[in-house]
């Protein structure tokens, strides 16, 4: 057996990385990142189930249905650190209530999936399992 001592790491959710989504985003001549951050897989459970609704028939729950467009939007707002959606000025700006509409308002659809793109790799969905197992062996 191995030392456990491997497997105790600091919280998941202190990694964080800068990315340039746009260069539309400036203050002078100085690009401005966005933030984003690594979310637990507890915390993505609780996206999940947020996103999901039950699906019901004669009063009966039949099943589940998923939300992704929901989920996706839930994952942004949990990733990125900043620009914090949230901010009250920014929805202002964006005019909506809602911070989980602040990104579509923001971003073009490029940035948007730029955004997505970097979020899903450094949380590890884009992975390939055999490149993971071969850096593995190495």
């Amino acid at each position: 057996m191995g030392n456990l001592k491997a497997f105790m790491l600091p919280s998941v959710e202190d990694e964080q990385k800068e990315v340039i989504i746009s260069d539309r985003f400036k203050e002078g001549d100085k690009v401005i990142p966005f933030k984003i951050k690594v979310i637990s897989q507890e915390t993505n459970e609780g996206l999940r189930k947020k996103a999901s609704h039950p699906i019901r028939k004669n009063g009966t729950t039949i099943g589940m249905d998923f939300d992704t467009d929901l989920y996706g939007k839930l994952l942004l707002q949990a990733c990125v650190v900043y620009p914090n959606f949230k901010d009250a000025e920014l929805c202002d700006y964006y005019k909506t209530k809602d911070p989980l509409d602040v990104p579509g308002r923001m971003l073009t659809a490029g940035e948007y999936n730029r955004l997505i793109k970097e979020i899903n790799t450094l949380n590890g969905f884009t992975d390939d399992p055999a490149v993971l197992e071969d850096e593995a062996k190495n």
